[in-house]
């Protein structure tokens, strides 16, 4: 399968439906609190991790995440940034506009944005834990870049799957992708079919049955 098609199929999806496909499969990967930090679309593509913490000293450095934005070569990237400090931004305007000039697909940042009009102005998707005034210049650095991150209490690796909705934010494992997304277009179908089922008339109690949900997982003859 190309990378192209798989990216068209999760865009299909929705979180909701991913989530359960991973619940199926007894998969980590759905986040609680990473949501929109702006009314922006869904982003969907794969993983270029970042991890952040604290800078011990006042000697001038490279902005955080800007060695990232500037190494990237493919229109498929989300940025995903580990390490947020309490009240202290790990986003901006500028970082965003560069993102934008490198066709970066969004961010989703274990942290707090600031300028989040500014990233709002120019329709980039910023997702995270919400949003501060207060810079990281002297206060949050740059550790590590393409190394697994702890996200919201995911672990995500270089190259997973990233999903982010007004619903939230899902990882899934580049090794799993296949699996999660044949059994999540499963679900869609039949969740389609319970929707139109309870339209025309049929009881919800009866329609919503454990059984019913079950039955998406069970082995296709």
């Amino acid at each position: 399968m190309t990378q192209r098609s798989i990216l068209d199929r999760l865009a299909s999806l929705d979180t909701n439906t991913v989530s359960d496909a991973l619940d199926f499969l007894n998969l980590p990967g759905a986040t609680f609190g990473l949501r929109p930090l702006w009314d922006c679309p869904k982003i969907v593509g794969r993983a270029s991790t970042i991890q952040l913490g604290p800078k011990g000293d006042t000697k001038p450095t490279v902005h955080l995440i800007s060695p990232v934005i500037d190494a990237v070569t493919t229109d498929d990237r989300v940025l995903v940034v580990a390490g947020g400090a309490e009240g202290i931004s790990c986003w901006g305007d500028i970082l965003a506009n560069a993102a934008v000039s490198k066709q970066v697909r969004g961010t989703v940042i274990d942290g707090l944005s600031r300028d989040i009009d500014g990233s709002s102005s120019i329709s980039y998707p910023v997702y995270g834990r919400g949003v501060t005034m207060i810079s990281a210049r002297n206060r949050v650095i740059q550790i590590d870049s393409g190394k697994p991150v702890l996200m919201a209490g995911v672990t995500v690796n270089e190259d997973d799957y990233v999903i982010a909705d007004r619903c939230g934010t899902v990882f899934v494992s580049a090794g799993r992708i296949e699996d999660v997304l044949d059994l999540s277009e499963r679900i869609a179908r039949r969740q389609d079919g319970m929707v139109a089922a309870v339209r025309s008339g049929r009881s919800v109690a009866e329609v919503m049955h454990d059984k019913e949900f079950e039955a998406i997982a069970a082995p296709q003859k």
